[in-house]
């Protein structure tokens, strides 16, 4: 468990002492006196998304969300509201919106990010041009001293600052050390000359003094002053905060465009920024090509950026708003005539309504998608989070590049442009001494050139370990011995994340990877090749935790987290702890430990995280790859070897399928079944079929050539659908048959997916191979294979690949095998398909896509051919993982988890539907949940067609 928490979003490793998950203030509050009395360290953490180290160390991590994360209470009229520190950023802004309110500091982790690290690091985002920063939301702390008092932070008269001084408490003796510090005009000066312009609003180096003077205590002020400028962008080194209360503002006005300006150079692009934010734009975004370059490799993130010309150099993402349309219009025209006139881009893009959001969750995806770099080197996140002037930023530019030409890197360009903060990455092997002395020059080399414009190093993503030894340089000495001192005075006996903004961690030792390592060689059944092997796939992940996003925000990853809240059951923990063994362990086989067995237990395989998580980690892959390794060691159970050859047992079963039948649906039979198996009492087994669908294909399918038919298709006869389903392989038969489609069949093997669920890879693979050998004669681009079972068929495309002894053979055959719905999709848009051969009748009909083919094809293929028929109303229920996920749900132990799966978002939706809506999935695991979990009768999508032909 210490070690999924000894990294962060950044490059540092840091094995802590121990895990807490504090459930209120009392446990806080022994956490510290047992630090106290141990010597021991306090590291906050929320969803542990920090780029720059902040909330790894080796004393004991405190992690705040799973108990710190409820909403105290709102004010609509005053504007504010308080929250615990463990409040996700997007869900609290998902809670206002109905109030016609929200907190406007928007991070591209927003939909995981949490409210305490915004704070922590005074985080900023895109909207900082139009709401500010987290500091400047901040209006009161409710916090933990280093001594277990309690703390109240706020904004408060010079009189009542003055009364502070004189308490006999911790708090007392702060408010009295600020005092002294600061009150000298000489002191002041010195902060204002050193510090940041104060123009820059990004600005997050050390401690902030510069808020702190700006005060009617020290200067001639109309501003009050409060303790929580300082707090805010503290990185916990300073105080536990237990409670915030947050400014908010109104919402933006409702109509937005989103213009997008391609260039041919990213200097033409920066050249562009100073001109475009003298209009009043919400944001002002820059993406360079090779952010744009990696989009087209992850899934998602292809659909997003449809909008994008040509190959630019860059992007400059302008968004305006309005209250109208007339407005909006004239805004975006005046926009586009002022950057017509400078010349210096060769398209301009308008997007608005949902490609907006796309657009948007584009340009969010971007520092996840550096980690799919292939290879050992990254983009290092060192020099990201620099901040200068807005006139200075083309010159700043121009000197950086000459710099890193000069260094032969070739930076990344990854910007909140319209706010003078660049995220600037070189590309680097942390493996190798060399780059990590790079690592150092550069960072010393940019923040000597930062300085020499007044900026800011660390604009919203702060100091942490990376970039706080350079502190002194970026503040003065004389500056940095004043936050030395507050550091002492709030906590004297460095209780709270040391290393952190004082007496800073060296940023070039305790490393994600050790320098100079020999690589482990670590042999595998899957073909990680494509991540040149399965360590580099585990280190894909960067920690971006794009995997403890909530059911609310969409998508389908992790089911598993979002049931328990788990950082254990994340897909960055599982990736994490797979990477530690693989390298760290002393045992011949490094698979073999029960800790990974721990942290793989609830993975679904759902798949979800190879196209939803922008560094695209497969750990359904890394799992089977996992099971098999282990099992190698320690063997499997009966139940899992029944699971394995659920195929060859149905075959069985169906021979004598009343007898059967009769067993798996008596109470007394069906529970000794269970018992035996172990599996959960709750759950109904499936029946088989009476007649399987290859007797009934044996029977009733003419291989005799249609003299009308408009093509050929080769119909794959899956196992589930065989044994279990017969009914609507039938349908898909009597389907295709009517639309006028020859449909052959030969004999072949399952598709393996049991195996490959169960790690049993190498029989997986002899079926892989087998099927290849079979198909690989007759499938073409004019003959394709076409499937029901999505998580059957799309084996074809994807773990076949890394099966297949044959790579190329296998490849070839993926492009021509496709789910039904795809099929049938395809041939609507080719003309060959058409309305009018369904029925006028109406229906309503929700849609539950399976987790595979949301994954690896499209759930809107299955909403487009249930929407053949006019009068039928189609929806898609957003939902992620049924839960079911083959035999997970079955198992006894994990029957808990998958119900609170399916209660996420599926269970309500059909919960709420009216009677007479038709239930529809095209997952046998699904629809098998959803009767269990609501007591529906769900149709497949085929059979629903079937029945509405004329």
């Amino acid at each position: 468990m210490k070690s999924l928490y000894a990294t962060d979003a950044s490059v540092y490793r840091l094995l802590p002492l121990a895990i807490a998950y504090p459930k209120d203030n009392e446990d806080l509050k022994i956490l510290i006196q047992f630090a106290e009395k141990h010597k021991t360290s306090l590291i906050p953490r929320t969803a542990g998304t920090s780029l720059a180290g902040q909330c790894v160390g080796t004393g004991i991590v405190v992690d705040v969300s799973k108990y710190f994360n409820q909403i105290v209470s709102f004010n609509k009229a005053a504007k504010t509201i308080t929250v615990q520190p463990g409040v996700v950023r997007d869900a609290l802004n998902n809670y206002l919106e109905p109030h016609g309110l929200f907190f406007g500091p928007n991070t591209s982790t927003s939909n995981r990010c949490m409210i305490g690290g915004m704070v922590g690091n005074n985080s900023s985002g895109t909207t900082s041009i139009q709401f500010g920063v987290t500091r400047d939301k901040v209006k009161t702390l409710r916090t933990i001293l280093s001594d277990g008092s309690e703390a109240v932070f706020s904004a408060i008269s010079k009189e009542e600052f003055h009364k502070k001084t004189l308490l006999p408490t911790l708090e007392g003796r702060i408010y009295k050390s600020i005092f002294e510090e600061l009150i000298s005009k000489s002191v002041q000066s010195e902060i204002l000359k050193e510090f940041p312009k104060p123009e820059i609003h990004r600005r997050n180096t050390g401690y902030a003094l510069d808020k702190l003077i700006d005060s009617d205590v020290f200067t001639i002020s109309d501003k009050r002053f409060n303790m929580c400028q300082l707090l805010s962008g503290s990185e916990g080194t300073l105080a536990f905060t237990t409670e915030i209360t947050l400014q908010l503002d109104e919402l933006p006005p409702i109509n937005s465009a989103l213009v997008c300006l391609h260039f041919e150079s990213i200097e033409s692009c920066l050249q562009t920024v100073e001109t475009v934010m003298q209009h009043d734009l919400h944001t002002c975004e820059m993406m360079d090509k090779t952010i744009l370059d990696l989009t087209k490799h992850n899934k998602n993130q292809q659909e997003n950026r449809q909008f994008v010309a040509g190959d630019p150099e860059a992007i400059l993402m302008c968004e305006v708003r309005a209250n109208s349309v007339s407005d909006l219009l004239e805004q975006v025209q005046k926009l586009q005539e002022t950057v017509t006139k400078l010349g210096l881009c060769y398209a301009q893009v308008v997007l608005k309504g949902e490609h907006i959001n796309q657009a948007m969750e584009l340009r969010k995806a971007g520092l996840g998608l550096l980690g799919n770099i292939i290879g050992d080197k990254k983009s290092a996140a060192c020099i990201e989070d620099t901040a200068v002037a807005l006139s200075d930023l083309a010159d700043y530019i121009s000197d950086f590049t000459k710099l890193m030409t000069s260094y032969n890197q070739k930076a990344v360009y990854y910007a909140h442009a319209g706010a003078g903060e660049l995220h600037l990455r070189p590309i680097l092997n942390l493996k190798q001494k060399e780059d990590v002395v790079l690592f150092r020059k550069i960072t010393t080399d940019v923040a000597k050139l930062v300085k020499s414009y007044q900026g800011s190093m660390s604009g919203e993503h702060g100091d942490g370990i990376v970039r706080a030894e350079f502190i002194p340089l970026m503040i003065g000495e004389a500056n940095y011995a004043i936050i030395k001192r507050i550091k002492n005075t709030f906590d004297p006996n460095t209780i709270f994340n040391p290393g952190k903004i004082v007496d800073a961690f060296p940023m070039d030792e305790n490393l994600r990877y050790k320098t100079g390592r020999e690589e482990p060689e670590i042999k595998t059944v899957l073909d990680f090749s494509a991540s040149l092997g399965i360590l580099r796939e585990a280190e894909k992940c960067n920690g971006s935790g794009d995997c403890r996003k909530l059911p609310e925000f969409g998508g389908t990853m992790c089911p598993s987290y979002r049931a328990t809240r788990n950082e254990k059951d994340t897909t960055r923990a599982r990736a994490n702890a797979l990477r530690e063994f693989l390298t760290t362990s002393n045992k011949a086989n490094r698979f073999n430990h029960e800790e990974l067995k721990e942290v793989f237990d609830l993975c679904v395989s759902c798949k979800a995280c190879a196209s939803e998580c922008p560094s695209s980690v497969d750990v359904a892959s890394l799992k089977a790859e996992f099971e098999y390794q282990y099992q190698k060691e320690n063997g499997s159970s009966l139940r899992t070897k029944m699971f394995a050859y659920n195929n060859l047992l149905n075959s069985y079963g169906s021979r004598f399928s009343s007898i059967t039948n009769f067993m798996f649906s008596n109470e007394y039979t069906s529970s000794s079944i269970k018992k035996l198996l172990g599996i959960a009492t709750k759950r109904n087994l499936p029946l088989v079929s009476s007649v399987s669908l290859n007797n009934h294909i044996q029977n009733t399918l003419k291989q005799s050539n249609r003299s009308n038919k408009i093509k050929t298709v080769y119909f794959f006869n899956d196992e589930f659908t065989n044994h279990l389903d017969s009914e609507i392989g039938q349908d898909a038969l009597q389907l295709l048959h009517a639309l006028n489609y020859e449909v052959k069949h030969i004999k072949h093997k399952e598709s393996g997916r049991a195996f490959l669920s169960k790690g049993f890879l190498e029989q997986a693979q002899k079926i892989a191979n087998k099927n290849l050998s079979i198909f690989s004669k007759v499938i073409s681009e004019t003959t394709p294979l076409i499937g029901i079972e999505p998580s059957a068929i799309l084996t074809f495309r994807d773990e076949y690949i890394k099966l297949a002894n044959n790579k190329e053979s296998a490849k070839k055959l993926a492009k021509n095998c496709f789910l039904i719905e795809e099929f049938l999709q395809n041939e609507i848009i080719l003309g060959n398909i058409k309305s009018e051969q369904f029925t006028t009748d109406k229906k309503t009909i929700k849609f539950h896509g399976h987790c595979h083919q949301k994954a690896l094809s499209n759930q809107k293929t299955s909403f487009d051919i249930l929407n053949l028929p006019k009068n039928y109303s189609v929806t898609i229920i957003p939902s992620g993982c049924c839960g079911m996920a083959g035999s997970f749900g079955y198992e006894k132990e994990h029957y808990e988890v998958s119900m609170q799966i399916g209660e996420q978002t599926l269970f309500p939706a059909i919960r709420n539907a009216c009677k007479d809506t038709i239930i529809s999935a095209n997952g046998t695991s699904c629809r098998h949940q959803i009767m269990d979990g609501t007591g529906r009768i769900v149709s497949h999508p085929i059979s629903i067609l079937k029945q509405a032909l004329i």
